[in-house]
């Protein structure tokens, strides 16, 4: 029986820390003391909240280089990655600081009686599992909004960034939340089951692979509780025929190979118009080139490894599929361990691996189109749901076209990215729900209704 957890550097494959897994009875405690300080964490002022908000604003910048460095260690992030990870967390409480307060007030609405409004009542215990890939910003941006509606909060992590886990606990009681607001839960999948039946815990979030969430969705629904699911996603990049390459291309590649292509909401499939598309392949192939693979706590690497090393045997497999099935190697598609080389694929068609499925990895599908009404047609033939880039000189267009996109987001001439200030999530097998801006903060709550007469 396991009893333990073990973390590794995937860059040199070193034993990092080794984690004793929670008791049943240490769950249970853990589960108590959720429960008893919600009780008190609810009826908490929003303005005492938010003077916790600030000082954990502090305590994260004041331990930015060590946090950086533990992400890097466990999951392999280049060190540059990883301390901008940690500035968009300081970013997202900052936002939550100025916008709680207005988020969180009662909504007035006029009808025949004396009073009536929408109050926003926390739901209480919220238990969040959470990837590996941004193992600080998944986390914060689920925890602020919910802890600050006035709930509190489980985290079951993955279990190769436990120490990251670990020291998200830390920051939370540092910067003098009450004990039990933020718990780091130290256990395996197989505890998840319990807690879902746990009347303590009233609903989960879940960021993670279409498998798990669809195994979390039935949890939720077997125990009658809410659930917010960001699950997987295998974008599409639209290149038209006036898309400006010099202006945008460092954007287009950033978006398939940040954190080592290691994202949901990656570029994944690469739909250009076929008047661009030699210019496009040779722009992007030789930008490319340029990422610089090292030592990922070096400051100039911009290229490392994957976290695990199954991770790598995954990709492979995806891409030798594809190969099989006729796709060309343009560059690249070399395998070192946990390291997989920068890889371009061309001759896509959508029976393939690289077409359909989500790769977690700097892995890009470049497909040729005819026209700008088949590259929207091919952006939309997907399972998954979380967004659409397009590129062009004509972004009035472009605007034109939103509707034809099912997906959660629509960025022209811009990767998609989460920002604070705007909701994220995504449709179809990519999830439901919405973190981040309002929506985030009210995804944990109670939307009472209340109505009074004289």
């Amino acid at each position: 029986m396991k009893t333990s957890i073990k973390t590794y550097n995937p860059f040199n494959g070193n034993h990092l820390e080794t984690y004793k897994l929670d008791s049943k009875s240490k769950l249970n405690d853990k589960l108590e003391l959720a429960e008893t300080t919600f009780k008190t964490w609810k009826q908490e002022k929003i303005n005492e909240r938010l003077k916790l908000l600030q000082n954990l604003a502090d305590e994260v910048f004041k331990k930015k280089l060590e946090l950086s460095q533990l992400i890097t260690n466990e999951m392999g992030k280049p060190i540059q990655e990883s301390e901008a990870e940690i500035e968009k967390c300081i970013y997202l409480v900052e936002f939550y600081i100025k916008n709680s307060d207005q988020f969180l007030r009662d909504a007035i609405i006029e009808t025949d009686a004396h009073e009536s409004y929408i109050s926003y009542d926390p739901l209480g215990c919220i238990l969040a599992i959470m990837p590996w890939n941004y193992p600080f910003w998944q986390v914060f941006r689920f925890a602020i909004p919910t802890l600050i509606a006035g709930n509190v909060a489980f985290l079951k992590h993955a279990s190769n960034v436990t120490g990251c886990a670990v020291a998200i606990e830390k920051l939370f009681i540092d910067a003098g939340f009450p004990k039990g607001c933020f718990q780091t839960l130290i256990t395996d999948h197989d505890a998840i089951e319990t807690l879902m039946a746990n009347e303590i815990v009233k609903a989960v979030s879940l960021t993670g692979s279409e498998k798990a969430g669809r195994k979390i969705a039935e949890l939720a629904g077997q125990n009658l509780k809410p659930s917010l699911l960001e699950l997987g996603g295998n974008n599409a990049c639209i290149i038209l025929k006036d898309a400006d390459l010099d202006k945008h291309i460092d954007t287009i590649v950033q978006a398939r190979m940040q954190n080592s292509g290691q994202s949901c909401i990656a570029a994944k499939r690469f739909i250009v118009v076929e008047s661009i598309y030699d210019e496009f392949l040779k722009k992007f192939t030789s930008k490319v080139k340029e990422l610089d693979y090292g030592n990922p706590l070096e400051e100039d690497t911009t290229m490392s490894c994957l976290a695990r090393e199954d991770l790598a045997d995954t990709l492979e497999e995806q891409v030798q599929k594809s190969i099989d099935l006729g796709a060309k190697v343009a560059l690249g598609n070399k395998r070192d361990g946990a390291y997989y080389q920068p890889t371009i694929l061309t001759n896509i068609t959508a029976e393939m691996p690289v077409f359909k499925e989500e790769t977690f990895g700097p892995v890009a599908a470049i497909i040729k189109v005819k026209s700008e009404d088949e590259a929207y047609k091919t952006a939309s033939n997907s399972k998954f749901g979380l967004g659409t880039m397009v590129f062009t000189s004509d972004y009035k267009s472009a605007s034109k076209r939103i509707s034809e996109i099912e997906d959660g987001a629509f960025f022209i001439n811009e990767m998609v990215k989460s920002d604070p200030r705007i909701p994220f999530g995504g449709t179809k097998i990519s999830g439901y729900g919405r973190e981040l801006s309002k929506e985030g903060m009210l995804a944990f709550v109670n939307k009472k209704t209340v109505y009074i007469n004289q």
